[in-house]
């Protein structure tokens, strides 16, 4: 976190000569006024400078990109990385040569990249973010897969006329399948289980 102690006949002065050697505005910074100062008599005898620490607020955005490079450089992956931001939402679109690796099986590995890109982005931050990450389209395909597989494990425990439990998967996963099976209203779904165990089950 960039910082400087500064001085100036008044605070305002001190505050401005802090953002010029910071080089930014004072939207992007928080002040700490250390002394005040004092004008003295007639303005020069005893007078007293004021002193001011101004420290540059974190971008959390910018952090969340940085540490996202970081983390994709040390798998050995280049990527190009799209970032867009909407409201406190983040959306991170990668693409490459080695981008499989960066899915993972079942995407796993892109959902724990999203899980600590996550927790990198509101560690100490003053706005909350979610954050998607997608690669080369793969959350909408991996959505067209769940969508289908909840509708033919709904027809199964229709059938069968039993529940059907289906494999652990996250939470935004499990949403996909009971939003689609509840449009449909043949059948009744709830999650079971426990973290990173929970599971969908399907009951006709």
């Amino acid at each position: 976190m960039k910082e400087v102690t500064a001085s100036g006949q008044t605070v305002e002065e001190a505050v401005q000569s802090a953002l010029e050697q910071l080089n930014t505005t004072r939207d992007q910074v928080e002040v700490d006024i250390i002394d005040e100062g004092k004008k003295g008599l007639l303005g020069v005898f005893g007078s007293k400078r004021a002193i001011v620490k101004v420290i540059v607020k974190k971008n959390q955005v910018e952090e969340a990109k940085n540490f996202i490079t970081e983390v994709i450089r040390n798998m050995g992956v280049e990527a190009q990385i799209d970032m867009t931001v909407d409201s406190n939402h983040i959306t991170f679109d990668l693409s490459g040569e080695k981008i499989a690796v960066l899915i993972g099986k079942r995407g796993q590995t892109l959902n724990a990249l999203q899980y600590l890109v996550h927790l990198a982005v509101n560690k100490d931050g003053e706005q909350y973010y979610t954050v998607t990450i997608d690669a080369e389209g793969y959350r909408e395909r991996r959505r067209e897969t769940l969508e289908g597989l909840g509708l033919r494990m709904a027809e199964k425990a229709k059938r069968i006329q039993r529940k059907v439990a289906l494999e652990p998967m996250p939470a935004y996963e499990r949403k996909i399948i009971h939003s689609i099976l509840q449009e449909k209203g043949e059948v009744t779904t709830y999650s079971d289980g426990v973290e990173p165990h929970r599971h969908i089950v399907i009951k006709p």
